[in-house]
């Protein structure tokens, strides 16, 4: 009896034993990525002063990432030192050459890097009326519509080959009214008060499209997952 017991409790500790490693196992196959910081020269009229929004949306795009779970992302402070370290400039953010990225990675210690731009970073509001009907009625105030839309595109590339393996776009959209420029005038942005992580400005226009556009790249990513190198 006692040998049945021993035996039984034997192979209790065994599977417990095979279970704990195959768990970090799994947990070691998410690819590690890093996030450069996005260019933004495209985008037109700078209302938000010298703030770097590429830096910003980077950093929304690491969080978007780690709730998900389905990547290892290195840590923003390492990546800014290394990028220091390296002379990375500003104009090499979107379309990073193939030795800058086989040095960045070998560094880092990752296979995949994202880099992208920000190609639309804005909006309008439209006075409609001023007389005129609507609804059947006079209107003697008008009407404001507004429209803030922020566009993303970005890469997933194999450090190691330099192979672009995932390309996708976000596109995030607010009705929200906000100002001149969906944000500068309204909410008090632009200049040295603009910061991507203040409470009002998620709560604003651009805020709310930026976070839309943000999800929407990293589902399109994570729905790709699988076009990744072993």
């Amino acid at each position: 009896m006692r040998g049945k017991l021993y035996l039984g409790a034997a192979a209790v500790a065994a599977t417990a034993l095979l279970m704990v490693p195959a768990h970090a196992q799994d947990k070691s196959k998410r690819p590690t990525v890093a996030i450069m910081d996005f260019d933004y020269g495209t985008v037109g009229y700078h209302w938000w002063g010298e703030y770097d929004i590429g830096k910003g949306m980077a950093d929304q795009v690491v969080d978007a990432l780690l709730e998900d779970g389905s990547f290892r992302v290195i840590e923003r402070k390492k990546l800014d030192t290394v990028l220091a370290e390296q002379d990375f400039s500003n104009s090499n953010r979107a379309d990073p050459s193939a030795a800058k990225l086989a040095k960045l990675g070998k560094v880092l210690g990752v296979r995949y890097i994202i880099a992208g731009s920000i190609t639309k970073f804005g909006g309008e509001e439209k006075n409609y009326g001023g007389g005129g009907l609507i609804k059947g009625k006079l209107g003697g105030l008008g009407l404001k519509k507004a429209k803030t839309e922020v566009n993303l595109t970005a890469r997933m590339i194999d450090a190691t080959t330099g192979e672009v393996l995932v390309s996708a776009k976000g596109e995030g959209v607010s009705t929200k009214g906000g100002g001149l420029k969906a944000g500068a005038g309204a909410f008090g942005f632009g200049g040295a008060g603009f910061s991507m992580s203040s409470s009002d400005y998620k709560a604003s226009a651009i805020g709310e499209a930026q976070e839309a556009a943000t999800k929407d790249l990293v589902a399109k990513f994570i729905a790709k997952k699988e076009r990744l190198n072993n």
